[in-house]
């Protein structure tokens, strides 16, 4: 490993890019900002690539930087991790990487419940789009969405979703929504990292192709169903994701579950040297239970 970065050169990386400063950086490390940008620049030499963009405005990520960033940040985050339990004497932690919409929907109304049956876990939760790298040691386990194409990893699908439009009881009261072709002349919200688009519902069940306008476009599916629920148009996302918005009744589905489109996009992903770790099988075996009543629920 003698080509990685001295700890000190990617600490300076990494509150830099958080930081968006050199001078700030360098306050929060009680470094000067000469120290911090000569640090930078032996970092950028060592990798061969720019790192930051640096204009009259101030200091940005260059693209390769943003990967930098993200994968710097996870390694960083679990050292420290390790040397608070180390510290503490918690030798059973569990690091468990989300994607976040899941994570914070799904995942985290069940946290308790997990931390309930097994105390001696020290759960430590992320999310983000990016799939941790597990040969960085971000994580141990990962619930990822999207289409499984993750080689040499274990796979293991959580539950089956439905996904159809939904919107606010007092928008469809609104527009009396009673067939697909009225959502042509409506607000539709498009989530862009959803394995379910626009245009895969409308070839399903309606008579024409779906329109390429949206009345706005999010990251990520909470984002979604929040804008729905604030009456800016119709969301297509899972309704397992958004059971909460339904049962609080701020959502609803706007046309039967007939007219739903089933997939599986969630999944727990973990390497196979991770398969026999107490924590990783305690929370695999946990995680699928909870899917599992999920399942029966819809």
């Amino acid at each position: 490993m003698s080509g990685i970065p001295p700890i000190s050169t990617l600490l300076a990386f990494e509150a830099v890019a958080r930081r968006r400063s050199f001078a700030v950086a360098a306050s929060e490390l009680h470094l000067t900002a000469s120290a911090v940008s000569h640090q930078i620049s032996r970092l950028e030499a060592q990798l061969g690539v720019r790192l930051f963009v640096r204009s009259a405005h101030g200091v940005r990520l260059s693209v390769a930087g943003e990967t930098y960033q993200r994968r710097v940040s996870g390694a960083l985050m679990a050292l420290s991790s390790a040397t608070d339990d180390l510290r503490q004497g918690n030798s059973n932690s569990l690091f468990v990487h989300s994607a976040p919409s899941i994570a914070s929907l799904w995942l985290m109304p069940r946290l308790r419940a997990f931390a309930q049956e097994h105390p001696e876990i020290s759960l430590n939760l992320s999310a983000a789009h990016t799939p941790s790298d597990f040969a960085l040691g971000q994580a141990d386990v990962d619930i990822r969405y999207g289409v499984p194409q993750w080689p040499d990893l274990i796979v293991e699908p959580l539950f089956e979703e439905t996904v159809l439009p939904l919107a606010s009881p007092s928008f469809i009261r609104e527009h009396k929504l009673a067939k697909p072709e009225q959502l042509f002349a409506l607000p539709l919200i498009q989530s862009n990292v959803s394995v379910v688009q626009w245009p895969d519902w409308f070839s399903r069940f309606a008579d024409r192709r779906s329109p390429d306008v949206f009345a706005v476009r999010f990251d990520r599916a909470q984002m979604a169903l929040d804008a729905a629920t604030l009456g800016l148009g119709i969301a297509l996302e899972s309704s397992t994701i958004a059971a909460a918005h339904i049962a609080d009744k701020k959502l609803r589905p706007v046309f039967p579950q007939a007219m739903a489109i089933v997939v599986k996009g969630h999944f727990v992903v973990y390497p196979e040297r991770h398969a026999k770790r107490p924590a990783v099988e305690a929370f695999v075996e946990w995680i699928h239970r909870e899917a599992a009543k999920t399942s029966s629920a819809w």
